[in-house]
């Protein structure tokens, strides 16, 4: 098994190989954030580069339009803040059970407020997504609900990063939007069913298509399997094909992003032993820092010095922790 963590391990020759990626998360220790937290999850960062525009990628990947590669875009999201003794809580997008129909709706109750401050109209929605030019807040520094939800979001909320004023700006129209969705028959309905009310917006993402930097693996990948998104635009702003679902044929040149690899590994190990690739790359970010690993059909074996036996194959948990 080769690894190096600061330098990536990329393709050579004729190798033929999957990659795989997990989810990050953050590092638990408060001094890697400074005064400040990090910009995107260490999979974003990965994915996208440094600057984290995913709002022109999952705009890219929700709609067939055409995007301005130099524009800014903003994602705008219809959120549940859960209020605690003392602070607020941002709650995932899978808590909330939001459908198009209400997203709908409550956007079309808070879309003259959004225009007049954004100055431009809604270029794509959905039940999850609200997408426009970012127009006067272009600056803004944002963390996305991937990120802060189940946090305080007092440490995640917009902030000024260039010119000063704009995160006060948002916090107004977030407010008037507020103050607007606590008396909307949506929520009126949803609180009828026990159901969390969609009590704020949250922004995001903001950045243009000119600033997406991907990773060689995902580059020089042949195709994407992945349920995400991101994944799915960044597919389509490389011109690599797309599956959600994995499908039943050769793994080589493929790029994976699981949420759950213990059900994939039996996949890979098949994989390996019909000879259908020869390496897997895997991509993992423990301590909110980025590995990439090598393994080779000869690594995913327990060692054993019982050469007569059968070999055994590793198990995904014992693959992960080496």
């Amino acid at each position: 098994m080769q690894s190096n963590p600061s330098t990536p391990l990329v393709s050579t020759g004729n190798i033929r190989r999957l990659t795989l990626m997990l989810s990050g998360e953050d590092a638990l220790d408060a001094a890697d954030f400074g005064d400040k937290p990090s910009k995107g999850l260490p999979h974003e960062r990965y994915l996208l580069g440094e600057l984290v525009p995913s709002a022109p990628i999952l705009l890219l990947s929700q709609a067939n339009i055409s995007i301005d590669p130099n524009e800014s875009i903003a994602c705008l999201q219809p959120v549940h803040l859960h209020a605690t003794r003392d602070h607020l809580i941002l709650m995932g997008q899978n808590q909330i059970d939001l459908t198009e129909d209400e997203s709908s709706k409550l956007l079309r109750s808070a879309l003259p407020l959004i225009e007049e401050d954004f100055h431009h109209s809604v270029l794509f929605h959905n039940k999850q997504f609200w997408f426009l030019p970012a127009g006067p807040f272009t600056s803004l520094a944002t963390y996305s609900v991937d990120q802060a939800h189940g946090r305080n979001i007092d440490w995640w909320m917009p902030r000024d990063s260039q010119e000063e004023g704009i995160a006060k700006r948002w916090r107004k129209l977030q407010n008037e939007i507020q103050m607007l969705w606590h008396i909307d028959p949506v929520n009126e309905a949803r609180e009828q069913y026990g159901m969390p009310s969609i009590n704020s917006i949250w922004i995001s993402g903001i950045g243009k298509l000119s600033d997406v930097n991907p990773p060689e693996p995902l580059k020089q990948s042949t195709y994407c399997y992945s349920d995400h998104p991101l994944l799915a635009g960044l597919a389509k702003f490389l011109g690599i094909s797309y599956s959600q679902n994995l499908l039943d044929e050769n793994l080589a040149g493929a790029f994976v992003w699981s949420n759950q690899p213990e059900l994939f590994w039996p996949k890979i190990c098949a994989s390996f032993t019909h000879h259908q690739i020869d390496e897997l790359m895997l991509i993992d970010f423990p301590n909110g820092k980025l590995r990439e690993r090598i393994f080779s059909v000869k690594d995913i074996y327990k060692k054993s010095w019982a050469f007569w036996k059968t070999k055994e194959l590793l198990t995904w948990s014992e693959v992960v922790s080496r």
